[in-house]
């Protein structure tokens, strides 16, 4: 599948780029950004993918999260896609911000008008890795997955739904149960339609409840102060109340003074590299 370069910059002795790509799973143009560590140069490198929360494209996380010097310290390709598909011209996909355009909220969509393009579940764990694995120096036995908010679920929902399939996984104040939150609520009505049965497949807290596979262990980090953590939008009690449960080891640390923002991000995402690096590197 022919990728095309929309920019490059040398950032921490390796290389920070975006490229554009027709995807066959969105049936859209997507861009996505990829940090090549100087390692990458000589030999395969493992891969962290990061999925951004809402409203977000390719370039948040890559402008503001300070990632590129852990990553090629670690010797780590940082994936990054964006959040939903663009431009399908469809009816409403621009209405509000918490669903449609920059609100994917990785899923597969099951209702009309969403199913056709708003395809990110598979988006993200089968097509993009496809195509990494296949136009970039990456050992694909070796992917770990990480997120911020929408983006931590999204990182969180693969990881359980995929068993073995990512060697780690973290997250940045993430929407753990989302079929009790008023986000999770509006994104699944819409995109899965009525059967709330169908939503549970895409949420972390009832995913979690049912795991059976390898060891996973989850790093999450939330802000104190983050004000969707007290209107009840990201729920991560729920969460560490079904992994203790069934014995999945969680590292939660509640950051004193930290909200929802790239600055929380920024101040933390070495430790969410160190973190993957332990077991890409193993």
């Amino acid at each position: 599948m022919a990728l095309t370069q929309v920019s490059s910059n040398k950032c921490c002795n390796g290389y920070q780029k975006v490229f554009e790509h027709d995807s066959s799973e969105l049936k859209c143009k997507m861009k996505f950004a990829i940090y090549l560590p100087p390692k990458a140069e000589s030999s395969k490198c493992p891969v962290l993918y990061w999925l951004s929360g809402l409203t977000c494209t390719e370039q948040n996380f890559i402008t503001k999260a300070g990632s590129q010097q852990a990553a090629s310290e670690h010797g780590i390709i940082v994936v990054a896609p964006d959040t939903s598909p663009r431009g399908c011209n469809i009816e409403g996909e621009d209405e509000s911000w918490d669903f449609g355009t920059g609100a994917g909220f990785y899923v597969n969509a099951t209702q009309e008008p969403w199913k056709t393009n708003y395809r990110m579940y598979s988006y993200v764990t089968e097509e993009l890795p496809r195509l990494i694995n296949s136009n970039f120096p990456a050992d694909p036995e070796k992917m770990s997955i990480s997120g911020h908010s929408m983006g931590g679920h999204g990182a969180l929902i693969c990881a359980l739904k995929n068993p073995g399939k990512y060697k780690s996984v973290s997250a940045f104040a993430p929407i753990c149960n989302p079929i009790q939150c008023a986000w999770g609520q509006k994104a699944f009505s819409g995109y899965l339609g009525p059967d709330k049965s169908t939503w549970e497949l895409y949420d972390a807290t009832v995913l979690a409840e049912s795991y059976s596979g390898p060891e996973l262990d989850i790093l999450i980090d939330q802000g104190r102060d983050d004000q969707f953590l007290s209107s009840s939008q990201l729920l991560p009690d729920n969460l560490i109340a079904a992994c203790s449960k069934k014995k999945i080891p969680v590292v939660f640390r509640l950051q004193q003074g930290y909200d929802h923002s790239y600055y929380f991000i920024f101040s933390f995402i070495n430790d969410h590299i160190k973190h993957h690096a332990k077991y890409l590197n193993a």
